[in-house]
């Protein structure tokens, strides 16, 4: 009996204490979240800080292009632009490029740290092309560090290639939109974060068109290129602070290669046997099934359908992409060739983007306000399609007042002005004249970004949704490459007459009106489609994404999981139960 109760007792005191030791179910399901929320709320903050320095980086590299090109390169004003205008487009489709290699081929630990090597060396090497530095002496001497032209142009392309290619790693890996965790966001959430989102970015460009642009040009033309290397080093310690939880990785369930392989597969059945279908199938996509010889699932190829649905508002963006890139080139040259003298002060050239973004970062508050308004469009904020119409009839303006403008410039007389150390012969017209079709493309861009980057996310299943950006990237990226074919197309076509070396003696004004003449089709003809997006509401868009068979079972168990808990929690007793 002695040994009984003291093994009693001794189970008490092991039990007494476990109960001590052991934390309470709310307190530790609650510490759970709030690290949880903490480590999340950490990740988002460098990303976003990470997103903010390699925008800093990007608009660096842009802002004075053209200027660069043209004084220390020797280039003519349409090979500079076009130039300018390639490498926006090239940091657009790298993304989609290295996202595809991250997917199949490196790993993605592996392919960040290459990226970042490779962005790292293009930044570095800009300076190289900028020697010597006409503001650093040693024993009273200039340095004497030249490169011939040639050698210039070659290690200035190559700058370029290697930095848009560290740009696409840190865009898609790194920083890609499922990163920031929308998947459980609603169509008014989705609109205030890609608002927001977009808000900070050009805040960011803002600063950098502003500081950068007059280092670059005013004080250390040359020494401005390494400012772009120092937001190169804050990335990469970002980077390294959060290695491991700053990598995102995506589901597996579908792929950009995926969705070519359906489409392919769809054409390549609709070839063969064209002649034995007759009405059989509902959508030529359908060919891919495998119930129709193809050799996809139903799954993939219902996905590929929703993505499908949304190509004619991707091909609307090229043209608009196209006006937009007017801002680093054809506007650009307009400004270089103004009157920057403003009280005694020589202002940058790329300053005057800052008028572009100023409606941005005024309109933004006003529509979170009009989205958060309980009365607003149909339960989820403001049309989007009525923003994309305004936006585009935005920028068509703008480059039709562009043209005007260009008009009302040539007729003030020309005046000596120097930029980097060069002395141009340029209009005295003050560069405050062509504030109006800044404006009106900051309207458009406004409207217009964060508008298809809601309609792109959410009228796809969710696990397409990063393939529906990647393939507005690669639309928009287009539009880039567009723009300095156009460009070609029109220097060569007019002998340089639509888009001079010398605006003075050419008619620049025209290459603006025939754009605005596109801008205005291209908005007309988008207005014609946009029925087909205006129902954000989630019974519509479960209908216009499609169902595959996977989630109609699912949302079925659901239901019948629901149906059988709410019979079981039902203090409602029939009278048939009680007998």
């Amino acid at each position: 009996m002695p040994g009984a109760d003291r093994t009693e007792t001794q189970e008490k005191q092991l039990f007494m204490a476990d109960k001590e030791q052991r934390p309470l179910p709310g307190r530790s399901n609650r510490a759970g979240n709030l690290s949880q929320s903490k480590k999340k709320l950490q990740e988002a903050v460098c990303v976003l800080l990470v997103e903010l320095c390699e925008r800093f980086t990007f608009f660096g590299i842009v802002c004075n292009m053209i200027l660069f090109c043209t004084v220390k390169l020797g280039y003519r004003n349409y090979q500079a632009a076009i130039v300018n205008m390639c490498f926006v487009g090239t940091s657009m489709l790298t993304p989609v490029l290295v996202g595809w290699l991250a997917e199949c081929l490196v790993g993605r630990i592996k392919l960040v740290c290459i990226c970042m090597f490779l962005h790292f060396l293009g930044t570095a090497l800009l300076p190289v092309v900028a020697f010597p530095f006409e503001d650093s002496y040693i024993d009273r001497r200039r340095i004497l560090h030249t490169l011939t032209k040639k050698e210039q142009k070659v290690v200035f392309y190559f700058a370029l290639l290697t930095a848009s290619l560290g740009i696409g790693g840190i865009r898609a890996i790194v920083c890609p939109l499922n990163a920031y965790n929308l998947e459980d966001c609603g169509p008014k959430e989705l609109l205030s974060f890609f608002n927001w989102f977009y808000w900070l970015i050009n805040l960011n460009s803002a600063v950098v068109f502003v500081s950068i642009s007059y280092i670059q040009q005013s004080v250390a033309r040359n020494l401005g290129f390494l400012i772009p290397l120092v937001s190169v080093l804050m990335a990469m310690i970002t980077i390294h602070m959060v290695r491991g939880e700053m990598i995102y990785k995506p589901k597996t369930d579908s792929s950009l290669l995926t969705t070519f392989g359906v489409i392919a597969s769809a054409l390549k059945m609709c070839c063969v046997r064209y002649r034995y279908f007759s009405g059989g199938v509902t959508n030529w996509l359908d060919h891919a099934k495998e119930n129709y010889g193809g050799q996809y699932s139903e799954t993939q190829v219902e996905s590929t359908k929703s993505l499908a649905r949304l190509f004619p508002l991707f091909a609307f963006q090229i043209l608009y992409r196209m006006c937009i890139m007017q801002i680093p080139s054809g506007y650009y040259l307009q400004t270089m060739n103004s009157n920057l003298h403003f009280g005694g002060f020589v202002l940058p050239v790329a300053a005057m983007n800052v008028i572009s973004i100023v409606p941005l970062l005024v309109l933004v508050p006003v529509l979170e306000c009009v989205n958060l308004c309980p009365f607003s469009y149909k339960d989820t904020g403001y049309s989007p399609t009525f923003c994309i119409v305004v936006g585009q009839l935005s920028a068509a303006l703008s480059v039709m007042v562009a043209g005007f403008s260009e008009i009302h410039r040539k007729h003030f007389p020309q005046v000596e002005q120097t930029l980097s150390e060069e002395v141009l012969l340029v209009s005295s017209m003050p560069c405050f004249h062509l504030a109006p079709q800044y404006i009106l493309l900051g309207v458009a861009e406004a409207l217009v970004t964060p508008s298809c980057s809601l309609l792109s996310f959410w009228l796809v299943p969710e696990r397409i949704r990063g393939i529906s950006m990647h393939f507005l990237t690669l639309f928009n990226g287009a539009g880039c490459f567009m723009g300095a074919f156009f460009v070609q197309t029109a220097h060569a076509g007019t002998q340089g007459n639509w888009f001079p070396h010398l605006l003075y003696e050419g008619k620049l004004e025209r290459f603006f009106f025939f754009l605005a003449s596109l801008m205005m089709v291209n908005t007309l003809g988008f207005w014609t489609i946009a029925h087909r997006y205006n129902n954000l509401n989630p019974e519509y868009t479960n209908e216009f994404r499609g169902s595959p068979p996977e989630e109609k079972l699912l949302k079925h168990e659901k239901a019948i999981k629901r149906y059988g808990s709410v019979l079981e929690s039902s203090p409602i007793v029939s009278p048939m139960e009680k007998t």
